[in-house]
């Protein structure tokens, strides 16, 4: 595994300390210290955002560790910021680093709701749930200037679509007026992102996105208005965050959680000396624990990306962690999730339609 550099430090409010080459670059290039003066690196780092027209709205997979079969990202890279995203080795794709790139070098996708209409319009189009988003966070700050997102479900809930949604942002809060009457059509159902109830932490592990109480007032909200919500712990980082699994289960259900699901933390590509230098800052004392463990469950590997084997790992730690979340699930008796309808969906009239 490649070493972070030398030049490697935190900047506030950002996850990354560094930005790793981009793997798809011809050449690289290396900052060295050889004693003439050079400009200070800025400890912050503002945001930066290019716009791209898109040319097609939904992104199909056939993952079967998936529960969903299309998804649609609004943006490309996450401001949230958080070291661990699965998502960072994305951002080489746009010539961009996974590393500091991805959280301050964002793109905003528009036109979708054009490319979208295209799309659910065609003759062939069969209707399931659209998982709106899955490589980037849909209610990231970003969203709060652009509206993307909510422009999306406004045409989602008019075509009578079922939408799946992932966040640990409190904007999702803007638009319970469209997800309650989703919710009414049983056409959404929102699970919210849980890492730790340990404020320090997570403002380390994820520097912009909602503090803990903020997300489980968000899923408090959300089941008090009839929108089904649920509760994803993840990533559940060993030696790390691990010990929290029962708390956090516990507490999104007091908050109004309906369902739960848990995954072992992801360290795909440039994601996994990226989370070592973040260790190294910010919780030294436990890096050689914490990796050992990872390793333990990733076949003596930081990563296994197997199917089957990514979202859970293997060996008798993360045998431990799934049967500790068996028993707590049946003790809190989570009611479980309530099918989507897809049977109610009407494909949009594309504007040459009219004149048929």
């Amino acid at each position: 595994m490649a070493s972070p550099p030398s030049t490697s430090m935190p900047r506030r409010g950002r996850g990354a300390s560094y930005d790793p080459p981009n793997r798809f670059a011809p050449t690289r290039h290396e900052a060295v210290d050889d004693g003439w003066w050079q400009q200070a690196t800025p400890e912050r780092l503002a945001t930066e955002v290019a716009e791209e027209r898109a040319r097609s709205a939904l992104a199909w997979n056939t993952s079967p560790d998936l529960p969903f079969d299309r998804s649609l990202n609004p943006y490309r890279g996450c401001e949230h910021g958080c070291i661990y995203c699965y998502a960072r080795p994305s951002h080489a794709y746009w010539d961009l680093s996974p590393g500091l790139d991805f959280e301050t070098r964002l793109i905003a996708r528009t036109g979708l709701v054009e490319r979208l209409e295209e799309e659910l319009a065609r003759p062939g189009y069969v209707c399931r749930a659209i998982n709106l988003a899955g490589n980037t966070d849909a209610y990231q700050p970003l969203e709060a200037e652009r509206g993307t997102t909510r422009r999306l479900l406004a045409f989602l809930l008019e075509c009578r679509h079922p939408v799946t949604l992932v966040t640990k942002s409190a904007l999702i809060l803007r638009d319970l007026d469209l997800l309650s009457a989703l919710a009414e059509r049983r056409l959404v159902r929102v699970m919210v992102s849980l890492t730790s109830l340990d404020r320090d932490l997570k403002r380390a592990l994820e520097p912009r996105a909602a503090a803990p109480e903020a997300r489980l007032k968000v899923i408090s909200r959300l089941a008090g208005a009839g929108v089904p919500v649920g509760t994803l712990v993840a990533p559940v980082i060993p030696g790390l965050t691990d010990h929290e699994l029962e708390r956090l289960m516990t507490a999104a259900r007091e908050a109004g959680a309906t369902s739960v699901g848990w995954m072992l933390l992801r360290l795909p590509r440039e994601v996994a000396p990226l989370f070592e230098a973040w260790l190294a800052e910010h919780a030294p004392g436990r890096a050689t624990k914490v990796m050992s463990l990872i390793r333990q469950c990733r076949g003596g590997q930081a990563y296994d990306g197997r199917f089957g084997q990514r979202m859970r790992g293997q060996g008798v730690f993360a045998e431990l962690l799934e049967q500790r979340f068996r028993k707590t699930y049946r003790r809190l008796g989570f009611p479980g999730d309530v099918p989507l309808d897809t049977t109610a969906f009407r494909p949009p009239r594309r504007q040459a339609d009219l004149f048929d």
